[in-house]
């Protein structure tokens, strides 16, 4: 039995899939929320992606603080290989959440434990990436600063707010098309139904016509 012209086009895919080397996870840098709830956690989210993939690359990030009654700012936090705390008022309170098992870090996100009033103010994440070349090296920087204001309880912004409504908007809408598209298609089919059952008994009433005087006719020649 010969292969079926579906099999055929599947046969080069599939030798694709078995030849391509496993794909890393996407890079996406996206920005850290704000607004931190006091004697809970936070995540201080920072990302610096790689343009190129395929470099290797070695980093080291570093965290800085500046209170809002600060007027610069002080070395809180390093990652190289392993976490360090710096500063004395994060110490057992930063955990390390950021890339793992590699010297190529892209994510040097860390986590502050039981947030308080006093973390309040600006912090500053550095990025020192060393992109390996076969013949040279080259050192980059990328610097990040995050406002964090610290609240008894979140409050949500009226982007949100807006966001939310469009979101129920879009629903109910969706829905209601979908109501008279059923609706309109209904009707469609009942009228297509009601026009065959019309041209089936016509075709009938035909069929029966011509027997009758089919009929007539043979008794008329006897």
């Amino acid at each position: 039995m010969s292969a079926g012209p579906e099999l055929l086009l599947l046969l080069p895919l599939c030798l694709l899939v078995l030849q391509a080397s496993p794909c890393h996870g996407a890079c996406v840098e996206v920005d850290s929320d704000t607004e931190a709830v006091a004697n809970e956690g936070f995540k201080l989210g920072c990302i610096s992606c790689k343009m190129r993939g395929e470099v290797q690359a070695t980093a080291f990030v570093n965290w800085y603080f500046m209170a809002s009654n600060e007027a610069e700012f002080s070395h809180v936090f390093s990652y190289e290989d392993k976490a360090e705390i710096i500063d004395p008022r994060f110490y057992e309170r930063l955990d390390w959440i950021g890339s793992k098992d590699t010297r190529d870090l892209q994510d040097g996100s860390i986590y502050i434990l039981n947030v308080t009033y006093n973390d309040t103010g600006t912090y500053q994440c550095t990025f020192n990436r060393t992109l390996i070349y076969s013949n040279y090296e080259f050192r980059t920087n990328f610097t990040k600063k995050i406002t964090i204001n610290v609240v008894a309880q979140l409050t949500r912004g009226l982007a949100s707010i807006l966001s939310e409504v469009m979101m129920y908007v879009s629903i109910v809408g969706l829905q209601f098309w979908l109501l008279v598209e059923m609706i309109y298609c209904y009707r469609k089919i009942s009228a297509a139904g009601e026009e065959a059952l019309r041209e089936s008994a016509a075709e009938y009433l035909a069929i029966a016509s011509e027997s009758k005087d089919n009929c007539a006719s043979v008794q008329v020649a006897e």
